[in-house]
């Protein structure tokens, strides 16, 4: 089946920056837009980014001008630069295949997340 595998979380300062890798397999990775979402303790998942096989990218208001999404066709790898972040940034991070639209009931495969923590 399709496996999304994230990587890349961990503890940073508020200010720092983290890079995300999500690589993809038992999918026609290159068909598929992708994307991120995240989820804080106690809150509902949230959409952060996504990038369409075109590489047509669009995100959250809270992330714009700060995160990053990318693909590596080649690789079957999705990737979300952050920077700038902010510990209301801190949540587990899911990468998402075959999305239909920015809702997570769109959402066809999930990753398992990593966690980002911004500390202040």
């Amino acid at each position: 089946q399709v496996q999304l595998v994230e990587s890349g979380g961990g503890l940073v300062q508020a200010g720092g920056s983290l890079r995300l890798s999500c690589a993809a397999s038992g999918m026609i990775f290159s068909s598929n837009t992708m994307g991120w979402f995240r989820q804080a303790p106690g809150k509902q998942r949230e959409f952060v980014a996504r990038i369409t096989r075109g590489s047509i990218t669009a995100y959250a208001d809270s992330v714009k001008g700060r995160f990053t999404i990318s693909r590596d066709n080649a690789k079957n790898t999705v990737y979300l630069q952050m920077s700038s972040l902010r510990p209301e940034d801190t949540a587990v991070y899911y990468c998402a295949g075959g999305l239909l639209t920015t809702s997570t009931r769109a959402v066809q495969y999930w990753g398992q997340g990593t966690q980002v923590t911004v500390s202040s």
